[in-house]
């Protein structure tokens, strides 16, 4: 088992608006994010396509990124991800063929199968559910615009052919798992907000994955939320934004992200905090000395090759501190 501070760490960002913010404000700070944690070394910066989400800032996924790449110099900018079911995958490969273009050597193209939105919304993006049915037949077209172009192709994605812009299979079911093995692509779970299956994902993938002219060997990447402060009370006070979130999704409501409370117990009733705590299971919340025992563990358990951090923090200066002390974390010596 590597220790931690040989496993790369990442980021996905929401661009989340906070109650007393803006959505200009967020995505700054979705900017001043991927600056910050470069410097401290995480290996990437992912942004994901939800629609139709007042608290959601990242919608148009590929112009985010140009934002948060043209702020940085370094750290890989990319989507975790993309919902392709909601787009042609020839305008995909189009956005994202640009980008590889402006910043060569630093774009990720995640890609999923879910419509990031509810069924009213995508009827607003002109998209069916069954949709989603096209899937794979979606990425091996995705793939193939990204590619040199065959002789006689009468359509080339411009730019975008010849940009091998690498593609990742993300996914919170078995589905996800299966077809990365099966195109031999690098598979990221998230388990940030679906964890139930997270154990049997990594099984499958390992165990049926055939190498591909992207990757030799499986390369599996695990969603993890994580909020590191000075004192354990400390981040668990934090973590209950993420809780009373959580906790309006299934209430049905979309709002804006809400301050800490003292006593999250107040707020949830008994069915949504079992509820909120299945979605968060994956979560490691506390001192750095405790976030360090919870990335082992979670290494140990998974053996992923790298992990993707969420650290929903309210206060933005705040947030900038837990990335901080979660990198610390990473670098202590193993237990």
């Amino acid at each position: 088992m590597l220790p931690v501070d040989m496993v790369p760490l990442s980021v996905l960002e929401l661009g989340r608006v906070r109650q007393d913010g803006t959505r200009g404000q967020a995505l700054d700070e979705a900017r001043r994010l991927a600056r910050h944690v470069e410097a401290l070394g995480y290996r990437r910066i992912w942004v994901a396509e939800h629609h139709n989400m007042p608290g959601v800032t990242t919608a148009a996924t590929s112009v985010v990124l140009a934002h948060l790449a043209a702020g940085t110099t370094t750290i890989r900018v990319g989507a975790g991800g993309i919902m392709l079911p909601n787009h042609a995958p020839y305008v995909i490969a189009e956005q994202f063929g640009t980008l590889a273009t402006l910043f060569p050597g630093r774009v990720d193209l995640g890609v999923g199968r879910a419509p990031g939105t509810d069924q009213q919304t995508l009827a607003a993006l002109r998209r069916l559910p069954t949709d989603a049915e096209h899937f794979p037949q979606d990425v091996l077209e995705l793939q193939a615009f990204l590619a040199p172009v065959e002789p006689g192709q009468r359509i080339e994605a411009v730019p975008g052919s010849g940009t091998d812009v690498p593609i990742y299979i993300l996914g919170s079911s078995l589905f996800g798992a299966q077809l990365a093995a099966e195109l031999g692509l690098p598979f990221a779970f998230a388990s940030h907000f679906s964890p139930q299956q997270l154990d049997a994902a990594l099984a499958i993938y390992r165990g049926r994955f055939k190498p591909s002219p992207q990757l030799a060997e499986p390369y599996a990447m695990v969603g993890v939320n994580v909020i590191a402060a000075g004192s354990d009370a400390e981040a668990r006070r934090l973590a209950t934004s993420q809780q009373m979130s959580f906790t309006n999704i299934l209430r049905g409501a979309r709002t804006l992200s809400p301050p800490p409370i003292d006593d999250i117990e107040t707020y949830w009733q008994p069915h949504e905090r079992f509820r909120a705590q299945q979605m968060l299971a994956c979560s490691v919340v506390g001192s750095v000395d405790t976030v360090r025992r919870g990335l082992h563990a979670l290494l140990e358990r998974t053996r992923a090759d790298e992990l993707v951090v969420v650290s929903d923090v309210y206060d933005f200066e705040t947030r900038l501190r837990s990335y901080t002390l979660i990198a610390d974390a990473a670098a202590a010596p193993s237990p």
